[in-house]
């Protein structure tokens, strides 16, 4: 009789996930698989890379020969820059070289206004021209695209309301 031993077996503690968490590991491993295909494929393009700068805009700037877009910032040339004048100012470098049907930009840009970061597009794409062709260092040269503004703000001064304006100035 004592063949069939039957013993009581503890059961494990059932891990409760909230609701929703599965779909948030599968769109965070989502997001990795697109960040990963997205610099795998940066990797095998051929590109040329180069960094401008304006007042406290910096753009970093990558051509490729492949692709003929323009992508600022992760969107779209039109979208990121929705003035005409600064968007054919960021392009003007390609235009006045004539590739426009040739090669693509990717661009970064951190700090400044849109009007310095689209001068600092401009120089950083002009400077990229020159890795892409040497030859053409002598036209962007003339054409002025390759000069760096350096105008930057001057900083305030102790006793002063802003870099040279002083207080008012009583008589009495």
């Amino acid at each position: 009789m004592p063949d069939k031993i039957t013993t009581k077996t503890k059961k494990e503690p059932k891990t409760v996930e909230p609701k929703g968490a599965e779909e948030k590991t599968e769109t965070a491993e989502g997001k990795e698989e697109q960040a990963k295909k997205h610099i795998v494929h940066h990797r095998k393009e051929k590109y040329f890379e180069a960094v401008g700068r304006r007042k406290s805009a910096v753009a970093r700037v990558r051509l490729f020969t492949k692709n003929q877009t323009f992508v600022v910032n992760e969107r779209p040339l039109n979208q990121y820059f929705t003035i005409i004048r600064q968007q054919k100012e960021v392009v003007s470098p390609i235009e006045k070289m004539k590739l426009t049907d040739k090669l693509g930009a990717v661009i970064k840009i951190n700090g400044g206004g849109l009007s310095a970061q689209s001068e600092a597009a401009k120089l950083g794409i002009a400077r990229a021209l020159i890795e892409f062709n040497p030859i053409f260092k002598k036209r962007l040269r003339k054409l002025g695209l390759l000069t760096r503004d350096a105008r930057i703000v001057e900083r305030k001064k102790f006793g002063k309301k802003k870099a040279r304006r002083a207080p008012q100035w009583g008589k009495r």
